[in-house]
């Protein structure tokens, strides 16, 4: 089933509705009760009958595949969609949203997986954003404003600076940022969409802290993440939502990562596939010494050099922002480096551009679907033949066969279970797990040397997580090198052959897959130090 983007209700008002006063909080009432939420689009029913109910002080995890119907669930309590039926209760009472700056006002708030903050800004004018404090009519209360927001930190056991540019944090501190922000404009109901997707294990553990405390305080948050053991960590209660359905509800006791996985995916679900063993041959794709700036000019790449051989698969490790973005666009063609060389199949390829790599036999999954990845006005079809539909069987000569794209669209929607009413519907109206599975059923179906998968399974349920990593291991075992760029610390380990660990623009050690250690690889990650030696470790094997 297909999730529709949401669509932004009409004329949404600021002003808070009626209904806000004519009823007082039920005594013992939920925060959040959810009763028959029904949204259609059409071709699809997203949300079918959908009850949820979320107690104040509880962690609510909320599971499901991609396009089950999650977001557009949320979207709905925010705002940003209107139910075709149901109702929502905040503390007993009945109320409609009439869009976020409603919900806001009610206590709402949501902390989206790509956050909203403006990096050239600080701290505090992030978090002020819309909810100025006024000394008076004229000019803001700065001062009131870091008072504030240092308490609020303090309260819930982080200290921030307020003054602090965000673009200059970690993006746990970043993660932290937009939960203070909630917090400032008084959430007493917390939506969190994958707070963890980009965060080391320790950063994790961090902001896991700052859960229990809110919860602690009274707050009702609700937890939204494909990680099922992180769920089972920090979750009082889990719902778990299929094809626009909720098919159970269990407590972190009486389940376990099996149970919620079969769930959601309605089949039992290898959680950690085999990789069995690798058989690298000859280097296949090398980096030799490669600098690369990043656009404002600064160097994100600093001299790195590295061999992917033939058969094996290369995983890089890394917190967001230390470069591999730009490595990865230096090495697929999309930004030209400044010093180094990039060859594959023996051919110095550097600086070349994606169509030549493409005909030398290098495909790409971006890490950024919709900047590198998809057209999202185009067709489904059309995105599905995007880097080869100027040949045969899809194109005679000038002219387009659209017989045989169609065709092969359909066959690549049945084979990686893209969930969509047709292939003709725009890419941009797929949920975006279905995005990404459109983006790995084109560049997998290739004859490849080479294959740099950059954040394959970013946003995907266990199911399709599954899926992707059996196609990578199998593509590894026909013999193409693979370089696998990926935040997901448990990716890595489950399928690299090889590790890499990427801080501050530079691989800082290249350590064995198989005997790698989680926890030594997540403080190398967070601080490119190994703890007992202090010191970068470059040692490679």
């Amino acid at each position: 089933m297909t999730e529709p983007q949401a669509i932004q209700p009409s004329a949404p008002s600021a002003v808070p509705s009626p209904d806000r006063t004519l009823a007082a909080p039920v005594e013992n009432a939920p925060a959040l009760e959810m009763r028959g939420i029904t949204k259609r689009y059409p071709g699809v029913i997203a949300n079918d009958h959908i009850d949820l109910e979320v107690r104040p002080g509880e962690i609510h995890a909320l599971l499901g595949e991609n396009g089950a119907g999650k977001s557009t669930l949320m979207n709905i309590l925010y705002g940003l969609a209107v139910p075709d039926e149901g109702e929502i209760l905040l503390d007993g009472v009945p109320v409609t949203i009439s869009g976020p700056s409603d919900a806001i006002e009610r206590g709402i708030s949501m902390v989206h997986q790509h956050f909203m903050l403006v990096p050239v800004l600080s701290v505090a004018e992030n978090i002020l954003l819309g909810e100025e404090t006024m000394a008076n009519a004229i000019f803001l209360d700065r001062s009131e404003a870091r008072r504030r927001i240092r308490e609020l930190g303090a309260r819930f056991g982080f200290e921030i600076d307020p003054d602090a540019p965000v673009g200059s944090l970690s993006v746990g501190w970043q993660q932290r940022v937009e939960i203070l922000k909630a917090l400032y404009r008084k959430a007493r109901i917390l939506v969190l969409d994958e707070p963890t997707a980009v965060l080391t294990p320790q950063e994790t553990e961090e902001i896991f802290a700052v859960l229990r405390r809110l919860a602690d305080e009274g707050h009702s948050v609700i937890f939204i993440s494909h990680k099922l053991y992180e769920v089972l960590a920090v979750a009082d209660r889990i719902t778990v939502i299929r094809r626009g359905r909720v098919v159970g509800s269990r407590t972190p006791a009486e389940t376990n990562e099996e149970d919620l996985a079969e769930l959601m995916v309605g089949r039992e679900v290898q959680l950690t596939v085999d990789r069995g063993e690798s058989h690298p041959g000859e280097p296949a794709f090398t980096v030799e010494d490669l600098h690369v700036q990043d656009d404002r000019g600064h160097e994100a790449v600093r001299g790195v050099t590295l061999e992917v051989r033939a058969g094996e698969i290369f995983g890089i490790a890394g917190v967001a922002g230390n470069g591999q973005d730009e490595l990865v666009e230096a090495i697929t063609g999309l930004r030209k480096p400044k010093q180094g060389r990039v060859t594959l199949g023996g051919r110095d390829v550097t600086g070349s551009g994606p169509r030549k790599l493409g005909a030398a036999g290098l495909a790409y999954v971006p890490g950024d679907r919709h900047r590198f990845g998809l057209v999202l006005s185009f067709p489904l079809q059309d995105n599905l033949v995007l880097t080869s539909y100027h040949k045969s069987p899809f194109a005679r000569g000038l002219v387009r066969d659209d017989q045989a794209c169609e065709d092969w669209a359909n066959r690549s929607i049945a084979e990686y279970d893209i969930r969509t009413p047709s292939c003709d519907v725009p890419a941009g109206t797929l949920s975006g797990g279905n995005q990404q599975k459109a983006v790995v059923a084109r560049e997998f179906s290739r004859d490849l040397k080479a294959l740099v998968l950059d954040q394959p399974t970013r946003g995907l349920d266990v199911g399709s997580i599954e899926f992707i990593h059996r196609q990578a291991l199998a593509k590894r075992d026909a013999g193409t090198a693979i370089l696998l760029v990926s935040a997901e610390l448990d990716e890595i380990l489950e399928l690299s052959d090889r590790i890499a660990v990427m801080y501050r623009g530079e691989l800082v050690a290249v350590v064995d897959g198989r005997t790698a250690n989680r926890e030594e690889i997540g403080l190398l990650m967070a601080t490119g130090r190994r703890e007992e030696s202090k010191s970068p470790i470059g040692a490679e094997v």
